[in-house]
């Protein structure tokens, strides 16, 4: 049988440090303690995390579940060596995905993929997903932190999370109750979110020939600053006015206005927007000035500075607002809800 220590050191080797894993996998039960619920059962690190759904305060549970990343906003995370708000941001993204059912966040799991593990890095994006967690209410239950050299570049990474909530079953919001003549109110966001890196990266860097650390009185901080703003959490809102408030819901993500909303419109149902409403923050009007774009792919790829619409009836406009005024979020009434096809209009 062959020497574990030879075994350990040939690994090493290859670029896999188990013994540093094992280190930061001991620490992590401290680290994430704060974010459990009463519902947790077992300990962190096992092969399996364990939830135990309270049915007494659940009368027809709906489990609602949803995976996502952050996408290449780990580019200029990695650039900057900071990575606590991504990890917020995929949090965030994740609970804002299934709010939007109306479900309340019960736990989640994380993915990280390295070439090779970096104590800081793995250590700044547990503090940021636990900081989220604890937001949210939501458990940090397990996860994977995978080595993988020759896959992953040096420093960079991966970064990927699933949530799991629930809801009742007959307080799902699936779309299916807006009708013309609903109000849409927008949310703002706080930027970019997780979304358009791609694009954003290409105009800012390669066109504009800026970088990360210039400061620009145009932003009021540095680009590296902007774009590292953490995505936004609408739970805050959404579990204020859940219960038969919101007709419908939808979270301004990866396809922008255009692809989004229309996820929640019934047949015959067209959503009217309008631009004008509210305050296209300055990061986009400096996207689509610095590379022509034009209105219609800056609205399909990006948010233009509202992360979730909200769908109601006029009569509910004002408790919406209010809810979102006590979260310090700020609302807009961006459109409404006209017959027509299931589409998106930008007028």
């Amino acid at each position: 049988m062959s020497d574990r220590k030879t075994i350990d050191t040939a690994y090493a080797a290859a670029g896999v440090n188990i013994d540093l894993a094992d280190t930061l996998k001991h620490g992590l039960r401290e680290k994430v303690e704060k974010t459990l619920r009463r519902e947790v059962l077992g300990a962190i690190g096992g092969f399996g995390g364990l939830f135990e759904l309270d049915l007494k305060k659940h009368k027809r549970p709906v489990l609602v579940s949803s995976v996502d990343g952050v996408g290449t906003k780990l580019r200029i995370a990695v650039a900057l060596n900071k990575h606590g708000t991504v990890g917020q941001c995929l949090v965030n993204h994740c609970v804002n995905d299934i709010a939007v059912l109306g479900a309340e966040p019960l736990y989640f799991l994380d993915y990280v993929g390295m070439g090779r593990l970096q104590t800081r890095v793995f250590d700044e994006l547990i503090a940021g997903m636990t900081k989220a967690c604890v937001a949210a209410g939501c458990a940090l239950i397990g996860g994977e932190t995978a080595q993988m050299p020759g896959m992953y570049s040096t420093g960079d990474y991966d970064l990927v999370g699933c949530i799991v909530g629930v809801v009742e079953k007959d307080k799902l919001i699936d779309g299916s109750r807006i009708e013309p003549g609903d109000v849409i109110v927008g949310l703002a966001s706080t930027g970019l979110h997780t979304n358009g890196y791609s694009l954003a990266r290409q105009i800012l860097f390669a066109q504009m020939r800026v970088r990360l650390d210039d400061y620009t009185s145009v932003l009021g901080c540095t680009f590296g600053e902007e774009l590292l703003k953490v995505h936004r959490s609408y739970w805050p809102v959404i579990k204020k006015v859940r219960d038969g408030t919101l007709h419908g819901v939808a979270h301004i993500t990866g396809g922008g206005f255009y692809d989004n909303i229309p996820r929640v419109l019934p047949e015959k149902c067209t959503a009217v927007i309008r631009p004008e409403t509210w305050d296209v923050l300055p990061i986009f009007k400096l996207l689509q000035d610095g590379a022509g774009v034009s209105d219609d792919e800056m609205f399909r790829v990006f948010n233009m500075g509202i992360g979730m619409v909200l769908v109601v009836a006029p009569k509910s406009v004002a408790v919406v607002q209010a809810a979102a005024t006590r979260s310090r979020i700020k609302s807009y009434v961006v459109g409404e809800i006209r017959k027509g096809k299931a589409e998106v209009v930008i007028e």
